[in-house]
């Protein structure tokens, strides 16, 4: 899939656990894993908005799009 999830890179620049975002944006533990892990097939604008909030973050640094060489053609 060519949107790659930048969620642990963002974790780790801000030295917080996922467990701790959890806490802060009021989401479970396996559903932010579960996006962390680029599982997910959606997300609401008002859990991203949380997720931003709580990150200090906009989505693009959530979200990247990387072009695969499949979809190119």
């Amino acid at each position: 899939m060519p949107i790659t999830v930048k969620l642990d890179d963002l974790l780790h620049a801000r030295r917080m656990t996922l467990t701790e975002l959890s806490d802060r944006v009021g989401i479970t533990l396996a559903n932010l894993s579960v996006l962390k892990t680029g599982k997910a097939k959606a997300i609401r604008f008002s859990t991203l908005e949380a997720v931003c909030r709580a990150l200090d973050c906009q989505p693009g640094d959530i979200f990247v799009f990387e072009e695969d060489e499949e979809t190119e053609q």
